[in-house]
């Protein structure tokens, strides 16, 4: 059974359920399924936005969002369910979106490893043990996570979003990030990255504590501690951190500074390449601990990249990469969409994963 004949099944039942026990009146109707730290502004006259997927969940069924609006042909209240063909109409002007940073002279010409970032970020604060945090409440919205320390700089991504918000209001913000992570990999010439909507909007309470992201400044063991604790393994551990073939470290957010690669708004090995085949030297500087190259002094690489080089288990791994490019796609496409699928309860997703088009196809 498809997913679209599956929603048309489930629709009637959960929409009936969940407005039988609620007041009549849309004020209710919004924040009983939709809360934010900040009220946000009111919605034109006419329109209502209803998060039924909290519903669906605890009723056992696939949650998904449900747009409704009184401004349909008949006058009557018509209601929504986003397409493939939908988001892939958000993935387009995503695209968009990246390419514009030249015109606003930002970093290297690209949004695309901030947008990555975000999508990242979002979805790295995931606790297996407690199955808190991860992409499906998008908490990055709220105070305190908003300024963890990890997250310093990823106001310019969520202000980038916000603009897609407003133009597609009907998708989440948990979808809308990850699918700006997807969209900023496959814009940047990498692999296909499969990816599934069906994540909800969550509320402050739902926040994660500081600490659940990467410190730079380490070394494997907290690297392992910070990963296993999402549920990954050690090949996944060095197939994600090629995500550092792209962007660049920025001294008034991480403290660091410097891009990984000479080509950083383009996904490539290079990144493993460069750890084997470069003599990397500790920076004699005022900043955090850092390496560069020996040769050129321009590129970087932080204590918890190098440790990919030294630690026996995560060498292996990181040589195939560097000999392997083809290699490197295949695990770095399998290990984001599953990163960017923590904390999503399986039943709140479409039953097949789409492959969105790129711009460069």
């Amino acid at each position: 059974m498809s997913f679209q004949t599956t929603l048309r099944r489930a629709r009637a039942p959960i929409r009936a359920a969940a407005l039988a026990s609620a007041p009549r009146s849309a004020t209710f109707a919004r924040a009983a399924f939709r809360r934010y730290s900040t009220e946000p502004e009111p919605p034109k006259k006419g329109n209502t936005a209803l998060y039924i997927g909290l519903t669906a969940a605890a009723l056992g069924v696939g949650a998904y969002f449900i747009y409704t609006s009184d401004e349909s042909p008949l006058g009557v209240k018509a209601t929504y369910v986003p397409t493939r063909e939908d988001y892939q109409k958000v993935y387009n002007r995503i695209a968009e979106i990246i390419e514009s940073a030249s015109d606003a002279g930002y970093d290297d010409g690209s949004y695309g490893p901030v947008l990555l970032r975000l999508a990242w970020h979002s979805s790295g604060t995931y606790d297996e043990q407690t199955k808190t945090g991860g992409s499906n409440y998008a908490t990055m919205r709220f105070n305190p996570e908003s300024g963890h320390g990890a997250n310093a700089g990823l106001d310019v991504a969520r202000n980038l979003m916000e603009g897609v918000k407003k133009e597609f209001p009907w998708i989440s913000y948990g979808d809308l990030w990850t699918l700006a992570g997807v969209a900023a990999i496959q814009e940047m010439a990498g692999p296909k990255v499969p990816w599934r909507p069906g994540r909800v909007d969550g509320f402050t309470e739902n926040c994660t504590p500081d600490g659940r992201l990467p410190d730079a400044a380490q070394g494997a063991d907290h690297v392992r501690a910070i990963f296993y604790r999402m549920g990954f393994n050690d090949q996944e551990i060095v197939a994600l951190s090629g995500a550092h073939a792209l962007g660049r470290c920025h001294t008034n957010r991480s403290g660091f500074d410097g891009p990984w690669t000479f080509s950083p708004t383009t996904v490539t090995n290079d990144y493993y390449k460069l750890l084997f085949e470069e003599s990397w030297v500790w920076r004699k500087w005022n900043g955090p601990k850092q390496l560069q190259d020996k040769k050129t002094k321009s590129l970087m690489m932080l204590p918890t990249d190098y440790v990919l080089v030294q630690d026996k288990s995560f060498k292996k791994y990181a040589k195939a990469y560097a000999d392997n490019q083809d290699l490197f796609f295949k695990d770095f496409a399998a290990a984001v969409a599953r990163l960017f699928e923590l904390g999503v309860p399986t039943n709140q997703f479409s039953e097949e994963p789409y492959t969105l088009k790129s711009t460069l196809d």
